[in-house]
């Protein structure tokens, strides 16, 4: 095989492949839902209860841990002569801290509206 056909290839079969897990997810999800209600259960167990600022708070601490991460990971490479290793490492472990305090952070308020009902 041409290596121009199987580098065309593999994102269209990637696509599809993405778009089939998608649709099947969507379909077994809503098949657990029909037979929920067919069952006489309330359609309120379907409601998410997070409110759309949790997950700009959580991508935005991503962000940040992330922005912070690179800069130690330059600070790594122009100190210690690491290259990419720094880089990598850095991002990863500081975008895990700005995801773990986003989630503190949700907790202690999801807390303390439960405490205030």
């Amino acid at each position: 095989m041409d290596v121009a056909v199987v580098a065309t290839s593999i994102p269209i079969i990637l696509g599809i492949g993405i778009l089939v897990v998608i649709v099947y997810i969507r379909k077994f999800n809503n098949l657990e839902r029909m037979a929920i209600i067919e069952k006489g259960l309330s359609p309120e167990l379907f409601k998410k209860d997070r409110s759309p600022s949790d997950s700009s708070l959580r991508f935005s601490f991503l962000l940040i841990g992330s922005g912070v991460g690179l800069l130690f990971g330059y600070w790594l490479d122009r100190a210690f002569d690491m290259e990419l290793v720094g880089y990598f490492a850095m991002l990863f472990i500081f975008g895990g801290l700005g995801l773990g305090l986003a989630y503190l952070i949700e907790e202690k308020k999801q807390r303390r509206t439960t405490k205030d009902l």
